[in-house]
């Protein structure tokens, strides 16, 4: 197996569905996404030294590995959370076809 790990999925969370849905669109129109889901979910954490449940939307961000500088900025641009998640997970394997096309999405910034 090749390691593919050029390619990652940003993750990252926002406690609203409109600010979620805007860091994608900026993401996308500037072609350092491919492909953004949006998922809602439950998260449980510690914030301030107490227990907090909240319903969150996780951005799941596919992209390369090398635009994770640009991805983080733009993120700590537009979201409301002092200190949001942005966390990179390298792409250890995926389809060549699939790869091929997150490159086309994004050979502007190449």
């Amino acid at each position: 197996m090749e390691i593919k790990s050029e390619y990652g999925i940003v993750i990252t969370t926002s406690a609203e569905k409109e600010e979620a849905r805007r860091i994608a669109q900026a993401l996308l129109n500037a072609r350092l996404a491919a492909c953004i889901q949006i998922v809602p979910i439950e998260s449980h954490y510690r914030w301030e030294e107490k227990l907090e449940e909240s319903t969150e939307y996780r951005l799941e961000i596919k992209t390369r590995s090398s635009h994770f500088g640009a991805i983080e900025a733009l993120i700590n641009d537009l979201h409301s959370y002092e200190v949001p998640e942005i966390l990179l997970m390298p792409i250890v394997d995926g389809t060549d076809s699939y790869l091929r096309w997150v490159d086309q999405e994004l050979q502007e910034l190449r």
